[in-house]
């Protein structure tokens, strides 16, 4: 049997849209001979449509969309989708397949997962049966095992952790199961492609057939769908996978009986294992550049501004900003105060030009003397200190707001995930922005992609984003320059926070690993430095609650799965 793996990038929400796209994509797979098409989890909702699921009215829409790909679907092929199953006692996360002038429900999701941005036991019943098809072909028949996302992850020794009390996969090895299909809608995360694949490779090898995994892709809000669908051979090696962040539709033939082995080879140009140098850092690059320009686009905009320092992290979303969205669609202001250097100033401007990307000066000290001589009276004379700092930052961000509204565009806010844990930002100033795009990448992190970036392994992506392909973009002036926020004269991040080198890593085990102070020190870290990031990490809550949405990239981010109460003990 011939079957398609359909990479699809829904909008949340927008059934007839997703129906419709969905349904191009069945012409494309019958166009390559397919005669069974694999759509991700919940394909036509979009992953997560959270609160969108108690809508009664949509639930009925789905059904009628459902209908009408039965009457359209290509003469021949049969479809896997995740859809929703609706019954008097609840929701199930389920899969239907569809097939000409019918559908059915054939699976419900078993493991629900409660953990990080998920929330779906909020919405869905579990499943408490194992679920497997029997398909013709070539004469004969095929048992496919059915699975959604979660229910593959079921290997402690694998995942370090004991999951939930039931077991899908094991639960179908008395069934003879021929292949395993799971659909799934799993968010890009660090190290979480190979994390898949081993997952998938234990279920092969504990069930003696291939799996076909399908993955969602697309950004929906702070969530980036990163696709990397591949197919794993019964003795758990991988065969071939789709390509990462891009809509994609590719075939996989099963072999004759279908568990011998060896498989063969792909059988689309779509599907390839790339052996790219630093591929880490090159999918971070290309989900970063994908959740960018979905989250702009599926909330209408077509542009974006940013505030341009100098500095790396506006750098780099500069960068980011151009390749998802665009040169001729980007903006940038350049807003120097008395105390920004001259060196600032001339590299903002050098990296807008490299970038093509349209730039204009507002100098703010005349804005800054006009807050000085307003408050002088309530304040007995002018702003000192931090209070001084922060109007430059909030003259800023003022700026770039009016600037956003009038012209409608999307403000990026430019921090990164260290200056956020610890609160070295400034709210209603630079943490304005309607997307955090590196909000969850350390510091350490900012600069190791830009090292990336300006580097010959990274010639390949910055072409196919439209980026000059030679040479360095962000530049070694502003990579090597101490990080200052340029907000008093000599100014440097060093003078109130540790080395970034020191404070990442610690800041890691506090925010992803879930780590104490006691647990750091115990690991040879200084106490007092410990304590004072603890403080620093805590006390920052408020601001956080505050902060633009921040597009996901670790374990542990800023936004849905990070739930802090801010008037806390302990």
């Amino acid at each position: 049997m011939r079957i398609a793996l359909i990479q699809s990038n829904p909008l949340v929400g927008d059934l007839n849209g997703n129906r419709a796209a969905l349904q191009q994509h069945c012409v494309q797979a019958a166009a390559q001979g397919a005669q069974l098409a694999l759509a991700p989890e919940l394909a036509l909702w979009g992953y997560p449509p959270r609160d969108l699921l108690l809508r009664p009215a949509l639930l009925e829409e789905q059904d009628r969309q459902l209908d009408q790909l039965c009457r359209e679907l290509p003469p021949g092929l049969r479809l896997l989708a995740g859809v929703v199953e609706a019954q008097a006692e609840g929701l199930y996360n389920a899969m239907a397949l569809v097939e000409a002038g019918h559908w059915r429900l054939v699976a419900r999701k078993r493991l629900l997962p409660t953990y990080d941005v998920f929330d779906e036991l909020r919405y869905f019943r579990s499943g408490e049966q194992p679920y497997w098809l029997d398909l013709p072909s070539d004469g004969g028949k095929l048992r496919l095992g059915l699975s959604l996302c979660e229910d593959l992850w079921v290997s402690p020794d694998i995942l370090g952790y004991q999951p939930q009390d039931q077991d899908p996969v094991g639960d179908l090895q008395p069934f003879g199961i021929d292949l395993l299909i799971n659909l799934s809608a799993s968010p890009y995360g660090h190290g979480k492609r190979a994390l898949r694949q081993q997952l998938a490779s234990a279920a092969a090898r504990r069930l003696q057939c291939p799996v076909l995994y399908v993955n969602q892709v697309g950004g929906n809000d702070e969530l980036i769908f990163d696709g990397n669908s591949f197919v794993i051979a019964p003795n758990g090696a991988l065969l071939c996978t789709l390509p990462c962040a891009s809509s994609a539709v590719a075939c996989w033939e099963t072999p004759t009986p279908p568990t011998a082995a060896p498989l063969p080879p792909p059988l689309n140009p779509l599907i390839s294992s790339p052996a790219e140098p630093d591929r880490d850092l090159a999918e971070l690059w290309q989900v970063l550049v994908l959740g960018l320009r979905d989250y702009a686009h599926k909330c209408g905009f077509r542009q974006a501004l940013l505030g341009l320092s100098g500095g790396i992290d506006s750098a780099l979303v500069a960068c980011l900003a151009v390749a998802a969205l665009g040169a001729e669609q980007g903006r940038a202001l350049l807003m120097p105060s008395p105390y920004s250097s001259l060196g600032s100033l001339e590299d903002a401007e050098a990296l807008a030009q490299r970038l093509g990307l349209r730039h204009d000066r507002l100098p703010i000290a005349a804005l800054m003397a006009g807050f000085d001589q307003g408050l002088s009276s309530v304040l007995g004379g002018q702003p000192q200190g931090l209070s001084a700092e922060n109007l430059q930052a909030r003259i800023r961000g003022t700026l770039l707001m009016a600037v956003a509204n009038q012209e409608g565009q999307l403000l990026l806010a430019t921090g990164n995930k260290s200056e956020l844990a610890v609160g070295y930002c400034t709210l209603y100033g630079d943490m304005n922005g309607g997307l955090a795009v590196i909000g969850d990448l350390y510091k350490t992190e900012v600069f190791a992609l830009a090292r990336w970036l300006d580097s010959g392994a990274a010639a390949a992506q910055r072409r196919a984003c439209g980026l000059p392909a030679e040479g360095e973009l962000i530049g070694a002036a502003i990579r090597d320059k101490p990080p200052s926020a340029e907000l008093r004269p000599n100014q440097k991040d060093s003078d109130s926070l540790p080395d970034y080198g020191l404070l990442d890593p610690l800041l890691k085990r506090l925010v992803e690993d879930h780590a104490s102070p006691e647990d750091l020190v115990a690991e040879g870290a200084d106490r007092q430095e410990v304590e004072r990031i603890w403080g620093l990490l805590r006390r920052a809550e408020f601001k956080r609650r505050q902060a633009a949405p921040v597009l996901k990239l670790s374990a542990r981010a800023f936004g849905t799965g990070w739930r802090m109460p801010i008037a806390a003990g302990g």
